[in-house]
C-alpha cells in the first residue's frame, strides 16, 4: 500500500501540499480515535500524560513526521517521485549511521561497506544533479530521526499515531480554518468527491500502519525487513513508468550504488540471523542433551545413591541451570 501512495496524492489537486498535509493530520486523528474506540485501548494515554519526558518525545516525533509527510506530498505532486523513492532507499543506511553516531553502536565490516557505498551514491547523484539530492536526504533523515524517537517512546503503532496526530491536530485545524476564512480552501469548493478524497487521507495514512503492525507479529522479522524495500521499489517504478520521470546515466549510477549498498546490508542481516538461529538451536540441543544425561544418571542409580544425591542437590548451587539460562 505504501508503494502505491504516489498514485493518490495527485488526485487531491488543486489542493496544495500544505492543505493536503493539514487534512492528513486532522483526518488521521479521527481514524485512529475510531480504531481505539473499537478496541477499547485507552490506558496508555493516561500513562503518557504522566511522563513529561516521553510526552516531549512524542512532540518531537510529531514535528519530524510533519516535515516528512509535507516534503513527500510536495515531491510527488511536483514531479519528483523517483527522488522521493531514493529517500526511502537511503533511509536504512541513514538509520545505521545514526546508530553509530548517536547510540554508539558497533557495525560489522559489511555494514560499514554498505554505509560507505550509500555515501558514494549520494556523491554521484549530487554531481549528476549539480546539487545534493535534497528531497531524498530530507526524507531519509527525517524518517530515520522519527524511527529513533519512536524507539525511545516505545508505543504501539496505532497508539503512537494517535498521540502524534493529537499534537498535530490543533495547528492543522487552525491552518484549515485560516484557509477557509481567506477563501483559499478547496475542501468545500471543489465538490463532494474532492472533499471525500481529502477526508480519506486519514485512511490512507493509518490503514497501512495498522496492517504493518498486524504483519509484524505474524511474519518473521527478516522477511518483514525485506518486504519494506517493496515500497520504494514500487515508487521508483511508478516514477519511471507511470509518471515518465527522466533517468539520466548519473541517476542510474547513483541508484545502482544504493541498491548495491542495500544488497550488502540485506545479505549481512540474513547471514547474521541464520547464524544466531543456528547458535540458539545448538544451545537448546546441548541443554536437552545435558538434561537427558542427568535424568538417565538418576534413573540408573540405586535408592541409596539417589537419596544421597537428592539431599546434596537441595543445598547445592544451581550452576548448571544458571549457565543454561545465561
Amino acid at each position: 500500500m505504501w508503494g502505491l501512495v504516489p498514485l493518490f496524492w495527485p488526485l487531491l489537486k488543486p489542493a496544495g501540499a500544505a492543505e493536503i498535509l493539514a487534512h492528513r493530520m486532522v483526518w488521521s486523528l479521527a481514524f485512529v480515535i475510531v480504531a481505539l474506540l473499537a478496541v477499547r485501548r485507552w490506558a496508555w494515554a493516561g500513562e503518557l500524560l504522566r511522563q513529561p519526558r516521553k510526552l516531549g518525545l512524542v512532540v518531537v516525533a510529531a514535528a519530524v513526521i510533519t516535515v516528512n509527510w509535507g516534503v513527500y506530498i510536495w515531491a510527488v505532486n511536483s514531479g519528483h517521485v523517483v527522488e522521493a523513492s531514493l529517500g526511502y532507499f537511503i533511509n536504512p543506511l541513514v538509520t545505521i549511521a545514526m546508530g553509530v553516531l548517536l547510540l554508539k553502536e558497533r557495525l560489522r565490516p559489511v555494514q560499514w561497506a554498505a554505509v560507505a557505498t550509500g555515501a558514494a551514491s549520494v556523491l554521484v547523484l549530487a554531481v549528476g544533479y549539480g546539487q545534493p539530492p535534497w528531497i531524498s536526504l530530507c526524507l531519509a533523515f527525517s524518517f530515520a530521526t522519527y524511527g529513533l524517537v519512536k524507539k525511545k517512546v516505545n508505543l504501539g503503532g496505532v497508539e503512537s499515531l494517535a498521540a502524534e496526530t493529537a499534537v498535530q491536530f490543533l495547528p492543522a485545524l487552525g491552518y484549515l480554518l485560516w484557509l477557509g476564512a481567506h477563501g483559499e480552501a478547496t475542501f468545500a469548493t471543489e465538490g463532494a468527491g474532492h472533499a471525500a478524497l481529502l477526508a480519506s487521507t486519514g485512511v490512507v495514512t493509518a490503514l497501512p500502519l495498522v496492517c504493518f503492525g498486524a504483519a509484524a507479529i505474524r511474519v518473521p522479522l527478516s522477511t518483514l525487513g525485506l518486504l519494506q524495500y517493496l515500497a520504494p521499489v514500487f515508487q521508483f517504478v511508478l516514477g519511471v513508468v507511470y509518471f515518465h520521470e527522466s533517468m539520466p546515466p548519473a541517476r542510474w549510477a547513483g541508484f545502482a550504488l544504493v541498491w548495491l549498498a542495500l544488497s550488502l546490508l540485506t545479505w549481512d542481516g540474513l547471514r547474521t540471523a541464520h547464524r544466531s538461529a543456528r547458535l540458539r538451536a545448538e544451545a537448546t540441543a546441548r541443554a536437552r542433551s545435558a538434561a537427558a544425561g542427568v535424568g538417565g544418571a538418576v534413573g540408573a542409580a540405586g535408592p541409596a545413591e539417589t537419596a544421597v544425591e537428592a539431599a546434596g542437590a537441595v543445598g547445592a548451587p544451581r550452576s548448571g541451570t544458571d549457565s543454561v539460562e545465561a
